[in-house]
């Protein structure tokens, strides 16, 4: 006759090894969703604290209307729906070169509109990027403290 779990160590280790499987995949359905204001905010101050600044020109400001955003079906049904931010979204478009190599990117300057004299934006006007040495695609124009905008 065979024994399945003749050794008691290996037991143990299968029987742990399908628990925290178990709770990765319970945590990764429950675990609470991040805020994407409150991200991108900690990225424009890591890249205003450790960013090299480069030369960059504006290339388009856009106003789009205000997006609601969609509630993250959960695994027992909808999460809480978030309150909807009925502000229009800006969004600026800029061009800067680091080492010959032209990045184009953009960033929604919502909620910075203080740093920010939109009025004033037009294409082609120089300005100030604030870039990541070790990845230099991750820019900013605009942060809390800091703005290139000239």
């Amino acid at each position: 006759m065979i024994v399945l779990f003749e050794d008691w160590k290996l037991a143990l280790a299968m029987g742990g090894a399908a628990i925290a499987a178990i709770a990765m995949i319970v945590y990764a359905f429950l675990r609470p969703e991040g805020d994407p204001e409150a991200e991108e905010r900690k990225r424009r101050l890591h890249l205003n604290q450790i960013g090299r600044i480069a030369e960059g020109s504006i290339v388009d400001l856009v106003e789009n209307p205000p997006e609601p955003r969609k509630p993250r079906k959960r695994l027992f049904g909808f999460g809480a729906r978030p309150l909807a931010d009925l502000r229009p979204r800006h969004l600026v478009s800029y061009s800067y070169a680091i080492s010959g190599v032209v990045y184009h990117t953009a960033q929604d300057i919502t909620g910075l509109e203080s740093q920010v004299r939109l009025d004033r934006l037009v294409p082609g006007q120089p300005a100030s990027v604030k870039y990541d040495p070790s990845n230099p695609v991750d820019s900013i124009l605009v942060a809390d403290d800091w703005s290139g905008l000239r």
